[in-house]
């Protein structure tokens, strides 16, 4: 188990515990407890923004690694040679994968073997797509300076797309958390101020059918209390879980850079929720 997730483990723990200690019956206690599975998950979720924005540093090393093999290749260089004579050159997040590719092949591993097992150990599809194209290339008998340099044009054009995306879709972001947040307010002001209108009309209505011998009127608007309550945080999860996916989707281009935000958006807004009107 890695140490990040014994370290949420711990802290989860030990916040209940004074949770549960010193704030049990009072209004911060849901607030709390919800406060602890945030900071529990915490390192997990900061190890998952590591690894995003270790992807997104490896696509943009990527890049500089094709661009200078296009220039040995250019020059006379075979693909083996250009890779060896890059061994020792920084490519930031790459540098590892690029020194033990160069170490496979001068240990006598077939390029196309040591070029996928490369792709696999980035674990990056625009890595993975780029060297299957480079060895079919190979394979064909085509120019490789060609070859790469197309590869290299391809990757400027993802990552570009990527940054024309993010920032065209910046102001839709931004209006998604608005809106969520507009969201919020209207369920609040349904429970803070309509609930109780709602619960008096019951007690009258209720007070006077079991008057007549139906049911006790405290048992059904305590019912509703809680039915209302229930279905309020459901509908929160719900909009905050989908609205983040959606971020994600239209600002990445893929749902599960939506994750951070759905969790952003679900955990404000419970906080908020379970502080202002706690169950």
């Amino acid at each position: 188990m890695r140490k990040e997730f014994l370290i949420g483990i711990a802290v989860f723990l030990f916040l209940v515990i004074v949770d549960f200690s010193l704030f049990f019956k009072t209004r911060w206690f849901w607030s709390l407890l919800l406060l602890s599975f945030v900071l529990g998950g915490l390192p997990t979720y900061l190890l998952y923004l590591k690894e995003n924005k270790r992807q997104k540093e490896v696509e943009t090393e990527f890049l500089e690694f094709i661009r200078s093999l296009v220039e040995g290749v250019k020059s006379g260089i075979p693909i083996p040679q250009s890779i060896l004579n890059l061994k020792d050159k920084n490519f930031g997040a790459l540098t590892n994968y690029v020194k033990k590719l160069a170490y496979q092949i001068e240990w006598g591993v077939p390029v196309k073997d040591a070029l996928r097992i490369f792709a696999r150990n980035t674990d990056n599809k625009i890595i993975r797509r780029s060297v299957a194209i480079i060895i079919q290339a190979e394979e064909s008998g085509g120019r490789m300076d060609d070859i790469l340099e197309s590869v290299a044009d391809s990757v400027v054009s993802i990552e570009r797309l990527k940054d024309e995306r993010k920032s065209s879709t910046y102001s839709q972001v931004v209006q998604g958390y608005i809106v969520f947040f507009i969201f919020i307010g209207v369920m609040l002001m349904l429970e803070v101020k309509l609930m109780p209108m709602i619960q008096d009309m019951l007690k009258g209505l209720t007070g006077g059918i079991s008057g007549g011998g139906f049911f006790e009127a405290g048992e059904a608007t305590a019912g509703t209390e809680l039915n209302f309550k229930r279905i309020f945080l459901s509908l929160i999860v719900i909009q905050g879980v989908f609205a983040g996916l959606l971020i994600g989707k239209f600002s990445e281009g893929k749902i599960k850079y939506g994750i951070k935000h759905s969790f952003a958006l679900v955990v404000a807004a419970l906080l908020l929720i379970l502080t202002v009107a706690p169950p």
